[in-house]
């Protein structure tokens, strides 16, 4: 499918590009597209590490692509970048990926380089498994080092229904008992704190088998 340029949303005189985010669940590939579809996305980005599906081999990278293709949705895997794991072992402690480091290496950088330059063009949802984009990478890290008054951040929930990123930022403060309000912290502080709070729950941990290996490399 041909890119298109997408309407560009003023706000006051700020210019701003949409981003979508999509968690593909157990959804079959007809509910799947229905969701893309109801939000016109042209575009699906996989921020999956790996992009295979065990219960919902729906959803491998293969099937999914080739699926998409018969809509007129464009595909591109960008779980090597964008991924919620590394190979690098420097993003690693104690066998735990560290959000802060993985955004800080080049290739994560080169993803989101990817993303801005793609919403020029195309309608794009950052695709990963999880329902809740509260409990998804795509949101606690990807999204979170994409929020800025130039980018509008919807999440598009199983119901079909979006919500945007600011709210979902309320859900989340809320889910981790962190304040909306703080004498000495101002809003921001405590969106970021949250935001720590969430990495350092989620962050994918290595198997035993997989730390013995790399600290016998």
């Amino acid at each position: 499918m041909m890119p298109h340029t997408l309407p560009v949303i003023y706000r006051g005189h700020i210019k701003m590009y949409q981003l979508y985010t999509i968690g593909h669940s157990t959804h079959s590939t007809e509910e799947f597209v229905k969701l893309l579809s109801i939000h016109s996305i042209t575009a699906v980005c996989d921020v999956r590490s790996s992009p295979y599906s065990k219960y919902n081999p729906q959803f491998n990278r293969e099937t999914i692509q080739k699926e998409l293709k018969l809509y007129g949705i464009s595909y591109v895997f960008l779980g090597k970048e964008l991924g919620p794991r590394s190979d690098d072992p420097a993003c690693y402690e104690d066998g735990k990926i560290q959000y802060n480091r993985l955004a800080k290496t080049g290739l994560f950088r080169q993803g989101i380089d990817r993303i801005r330059k793609g919403m020029k063009s195309y309608r794009i949802a950052l695709m990963c498994s999880e329902k809740d984009p509260m409990t998804c990478h795509r949101s606690i890290l990807i999204c979170r080092h994409l929020r800025s008054d130039e980018i509008e951040i919807k999440h598009i929930l199983e119901d079909g229904t979006a919500e945007n990123n600011r709210d979902s930022e309320t859900r989340l403060m809320r889910m981790l008992n962190v304040p909306q309000r703080e004498l000495f912290d101002s809003e921001e502080d405590l969106i970021q704190r949250a935001y720590d709070k969430q990495s350092e729950k989620i962050a994918y941990i290595k198997k035993t088998s997989e730390v013995s290996e790399t600290s016998e490399v």
